[in-house]
């Protein structure tokens, strides 16, 4: 069923046409534009008054004309056809198939705004998920439903963690995988090509769903690439209790575009230009994730921004720490360095963590280990600013262990191969034999039974090493 058609533009704005406005017209509504050669474009409307419509069109403007323009009111929302089909698909940003296969074979379309989860419905994340990646795993545990964004900057390796996180995985306690959702808006075309190559060669392929708005798309398709990418993901999590790990890459171009569309419409600029609502819109793609009483699967968010200028201040940072729980910020020095993963171990939490780790799912010693760990490298700081002033050869002795102490969290407990994928008890066990350097008495955060259990037969082995061999870390 056709939808009213206007004939006529009043103005072109760059990629936002102005009409005469129909009657009954929704906001977020979907409109099909018709130029003089009847080339078909999408778009939806993105402002109104009495008089007119602003459409916002998901494409170039080349073509249209005041006159001979046709704008069709389709008078729904735009949806995004889902079912199992979608498992091994790739999408563009406006869900439309550019793998060559065609439409999904479904009758079910879903708007791709989705629905407020009333918050009463919410269950309370305590699954941990073990990523193989000591830094998060020991210190910033992913917990299932959670919302943990990657802090990184240009020239950062951040694509190669959220690769590895994809391919490792699991939920530990029901030893169950993920299906995933990867969407790209804005990147490079080797950014994805690297993407698509890691989940074809780990043969994941088949259970991820890819998005992609690459670079050369319009700019405006970013804004629904996510929306698109959020929808298939409460199908498959909320219809097919399945559990969902959606990854968003980048978020800063997301933003971007926000503020092009809000410049266009001459709306007033907030902080660096950005729209007011910034934060209510980010919450809108934050708030998607979770999960539901009565629905078995559950979306997991890791969403990735790249901080202008690696200014953790900068609005987009800011505004999504306050929304989600927690961060991992990765360390530019630490990719010099050539330390990987390069998390940065003090700007890095999970504000989850506490209810996902210890006795029955993880192991007793996880929050001890982790609170003495931070505060541990929180000294290590201090006393590297001290050194930097009266030399490292005046430190004291004590000082000097914390030296020894830094060396091994990062070089051993931080630092692991792109591939290689850590048991937690094998992460729990290298922060042991990182805390070994430093005085027992200095330990006040573990419990003395646990030092007793798991320090004691480390210091015992260090102590007497056996004739001719290297000592174990």
């Amino acid at each position: 069923m056709r939808g009213i058609e206007y004939r006529g533009l009043t103005r072109i704005e760059g990629p936002v046409v102005i009409t005469a406005r129909s009657k009954n017209v929704g906001f977020n509504e979907v409109v099909a534009v018709y130029d003089r050669d009847e080339g078909r474009r999408l778009g939806r409307v993105v402002d109104m008054s009495d008089q007119w419509s602003a459409i916002q069109i998901f494409g170039s403007n080349t073509g249209l004309s005041a006159d001979e323009t046709r704008v069709e009111f389709l008078g729904k929302p735009m949806e995004l056809r889902v079912g199992v089909g979608l498992l091994g698909r790739i999408f563009n940003g406006l869900g439309e198939p550019i793998d060559g296969y065609g439409d999904i074979f479904s009758s079910t379309c879903l708007d791709v705004n989705g629905l407020p989860i009333n918050p009463y419905a919410r269950t309370y994340p305590r699954d941990f998920i073990q990523t193989g990646i000591s830094a998060i795993d020991g210190m910033n545990t992913l917990i299932r439903g959670q919302k943990l964004p990657i802090f990184s900057g240009n020239g950062i390796p951040h694509n190669r963690l959220a690769a590895q996180i994809v391919r490792q995985a699991k939920i530990l306690s029901a030893d169950e995988s993920f299906v995933v959702i990867f969407c790209a808006m804005g990147v490079k075309y080797d950014v994805a090509r690297f993407f698509l190559d890691d989940f074809e060669r780990s043969g994941v392929l088949s259970i991820v769903v890819i998005f992609l708005s690459l670079a050369d798309a319009p700019s405006l398709e970013r804004l629904v690439a996510p929306r698109c990418a959020l929808t298939a993901a409460e199908y498959l999590a909320y219809e097919k209790n399945m559990h969902v790990l959606v990854v968003m890459t980048d978020m800063t171009n997301y933003c971007e575009a926000l503020r092009e569309v809000s410049s266009i419409r001459g709306e007033v600029p907030s902080r660096k230009g950005y729209p007011g609502y910034l934060y209510s819109d980010l919450a809108s793609l934050y708030e998607r994730a979770g999960k539901i009483t009565g629905a078995a699967g559950s979306i997991t968010q890791i969403p990735i921004l790249t901080m202008p200028n690696d200014d953790i201040s900068h609005p987009i940072p800011d505004l999504s720490g306050y929304i989600t729980e927690g961060q991992i910020v990765l360390d530019r020095e630490f990719t010099q360095r050539g330390i990987y993963p390069p998390v940065a171990g003090l700007p890095s939490l999970s504000r989850l963590m506490k209810d996902g780790i210890g006795p029955g799912m993880t192991r007793e010693d996880h929050k001890d280990v982790a609170s003495q760990l931070f505060a541990a490298y929180s000294k290590v700081k201090q006393i590297r600013n001290l050194a930097s002033i009266i030399g490292e050869e005046e430190l004291s002795a004590g000082d000097k262990q914390y030296l020894k102490f830094e060396e091994r969290f990062e070089q051993v407990f931080l630092a692991q191969g792109e591939m290689e994928n850590r048991h937690i008890n094998q992460t729990l066990d290298l922060g042991w034999n990182a805390l070994a350097e430093i005085p027992r008495d200095e330990l006040v955060r573990i419990k003395q039974e646990l030092i007793e259990k798991y320090l004691d037969p480390i210091l015992a082995g260090k102590q007497a090493p056996e004739p001719n061999r290297k000592e174990a870390w």
